[in-house]
């Protein structure tokens, strides 16, 4: 055991062995606790968090992206093709943007998550609207779920491949864009809610 020193080295994690998760900051103090940066190299958990309740929130935040792109249709259950399709999205944020495209995909979901929504409540026989705040782990849904149906309306009859169209949306929510999928939804909400408050 003399003659031999064991180092032990720290690896640094990187997600599909490229980006860091270290340096990322979430800057809504409300979704702080539901934006999982844990580091993964890839986005598979094996749906370990399924039998619990609001586990959910503790799936790495590109996973939650990589599932929302599986949901509907033909691409159900596909995983690794979903994967892919979100590590060349990832390619293109980070030539386009020059930064790290996790930290871009936080802020998009910072962006785009509503703050305010309405629910049906019955009343005597009637139907009322009442505007309720959104609690943070729907927020982190919502906003995911309009990035994803923003990509995959741009690349529905569109020669653009997904990946370029979830490229687009990703940067064009993390700056704010009014034109994109995810903002204009965001919007459309949260202006149906102050009007039934």
């Amino acid at each position: 055991m003399s003659s031999q020193e064991i180092t032990i080295k720290s690896v640094e994690i990187k997600l599909f062995n490229k980006w860091s998760f270290q340096g990322i900051e979430v800057r809504d103090p409300s979704l702080k606790k539901y934006i999982s940066l844990r580091p993964v190299f890839v986005p598979h958990t094996g749906g370990r968090h399924e039998h619990h309740r609001f586990e959910k929130g503790r799936v790495p935040i590109v996973e939650r992206l990589v599932n929302k792109l599986m949901s509907p249709g033909k691409n159900t259950g596909k995983k690794q093709l979903a994967i892919n399709i979100v590590k060349q999205a990832f390619e293109i944020i980070h030539i386009r943007t020059n930064e790290n495209p996790i930290q871009v995909l936080v802020r998009a979901i910072e962006n785009a998550a509503p703050r305010e929504e309405t629910t049906t409540i019955m009343y005597g026989g009637i139907m009322y609207h009442v505007s309720v705040d959104v609690s943070p782990l729907r927020r982190v849904d919502l906003a995911l779920r309009f990035m994803v149906e923003g990509a995959r309306n741009c690349a529905f009859n569109n020669p653009k491949p997904i990946e370029e169209c979830l490229a687009d949306e990703i940067i064009a929510v993390a700056n704010n864009d009014p034109k994109s999928y995810a903002i204009s939804k965001k919007e459309e909400i949260e202006r149906i809610a102050l009007s039934s408050r």
